[in-house]
């Protein structure tokens, strides 16, 4: 079933520092006592926060200025970060829930807090904060939002930004090797047909050391993977319903037979050491003429280590007209027990998500508000004009079926694949093999 729908998205939005989610990030906690001269009467309420490297949200010093002004307002309640990283972060939290030692508050996408941690039933249902005029205002920008923070009628994220994930070219490779004849600048689209031209001129032309590096090696940046495979044949990864895995339909598996051919040919590499942020690496150092791994974050995070253009490009389609993962980022809550610093870790969400702070929360995560009432938050900065090509791409924006059961452990299962269909296995077996795995552990 092709699912070439884009959603409706409000596209006022721009682009900020900060590291993606295929990126590294750093690791540390700090504790910020009341700020601004406020002197707390009582007892404190303290409470815990978790970010992953959600641009600035995983920065220490940037976070800890936004709970000194989060303090200016509520010196009751003390906050303690830790910033986490995308190789650890993950076995961090795991070991935190059995330990019975979880943050009051994290920050990330609904595939972790919905998904995963509600769905386990360890996040606080956050309905009351979801008010109709909160819906009606992240559902103007898109009703994918709103659905994929709750399950089973409760909402276990509360929503900050999103924005579409692409890839990116070397503009003065593709120039020099006289591919640049194969993409469309103004779309940014280009076509499966040209995407197999442009690769052989860049081959014949001898202009990149490599054309494109399709990692294989973790699940870091596996967005990038699954758009790749899913655009070339318009395939889909799950069905409408997000209740079972599609990637071994038969567009998939011409899309992966491709890809094969390809890395045979020595139009691509194949690389099953490497997950996004060493392709990413690669691409920034030159050697690679590609990346399968962009957005605005990258493109910030990387900015001082290019020496060439890093032209955003949607994938590759058969009918030209993609299909581009998304990322929405927002917060959840575990469930301590403790109702204080429940409410305590609410009044911080809503200080950071609500009022005359949502717009500096959203330029410090450099991605796209999803509230149609922010606008453009990036208006009157540096970043405006950097803005343009990413709003470009918005409108490709797909289904959001991050929210698919089984989801932590497909992630593991989708890069076992790859290196399966890289090192010469039928990639219909590979596929099906996938599929039942990936579907089995659907609950």
């Amino acid at each position: 079933m092709n699912m070439k729908k884009p959603l409706a998205l409000l596209l006022a939005a721009g682009l900020s520092l900060g590291l993606a989610a295929c990126g590294n990030g750093s690791q540390g906690s700090t504790e910020t006592p009341a700020a601004g001269g406020n002197t707390p009467s009582g007892d404190q309420t303290a409470i815990t926060i978790w970010t992953y490297p959600i641009g600035k949200f995983g920065d220490k010093e940037s976070v800890d200025a936004l709970i000194a002004k989060f303090n200016e307002v509520h010196p009751e309640i003390s906050v303690t970060l830790e910033t986490l990283d995308y190789q650890n972060g993950d076995t961090q939290v795991t070991g935190a829930i059995t330990a019975g030692t979880t943050p009051d508050i994290i920050m990330e996408g609904p595939e972790r807090l919905v998904t995963n941690w509600g769905a386990a039933g360890k996040m606080v249902d956050l309905s009351d904060l979801w008010t109709d005029e909160v819906k009606a205002d992240i559902a103007a920008t898109s009703e994918s939002v709103v659905s994929a923070c709750q399950l089973d009628g409760k909402y276990y994220e509360y929503p900050l930004c999103m924005t579409t994930h692409c890839m990116a070219i070397n503009y003065e490779m593709f120039e020099k090797a006289g591919a640049l004849q194969y993409i469309d600048e103004e779309t940014r689209t280009w076509t499966t047909e040209d995407f197999q031209a442009a690769m052989q001129a860049l081959k014949d032309s001898g202009a990149a050391p490599v054309n494109g590096i399709v990692y294989c090696g973790g699940t870091g940046g596996d967005q990038g993977t699954r758009a790749l495979v899913n655009n070339l044949y318009s395939g889909t990864y799950t069905n409408a319903e997000h209740t079972e895995y599609t990637a071994n339909s038969p567009e998939n598996v011409e899309a992966l037979t491709l890809l094969q051919t390809m890395v045979n040919d020595g139009l691509l590499t194949s690389d099953a050491s490497f997950v996004a942020s060493d392709e990413l690496q690669q691409f920034a150092n030159g050697t690679a003429a590609m990346t399968f791994c962009w957005n605005a974050s990258n493109k910030a995070q990387y900015a001082s280590q290019v020496a060439f253009t890093p032209f955003a490009m949607a994938f590759p389609s058969d009918d030209g007209t993609p299909e581009l993962c998304g990322g929405i980022w927002g917060f959840g809550i575990f469930d301590n027990g403790d109702q204080a610093r429940i409410d305590a870790a609410k009044e911080f969400i809503k200080f950071v998500c609500d009022g005359d702070q949502a717009v500096e929360s959203v330029q410090m995560t450099g991605f796209f508000p999803v509230r149609a009432s922010l606008g453009n938050v990036y208006a009157g900065t540096e970043q405006e004009a950097d803005a343009e090509e990413f709003l470009k791409l918005m409108p490709y924006l797909g289904d959001y079926y991050n929210v698919t059961g089984g989801w932590t452990e497909q992630r593991t299962l989708w890069f076992n694949m790859l290196q399966q269909v890289f090192s010469g296995t039928d990639p219909q077996t590979a596929a099906d093999d996938f599929v039942s795995q990936a579907n089995a552990n659907i609950k």
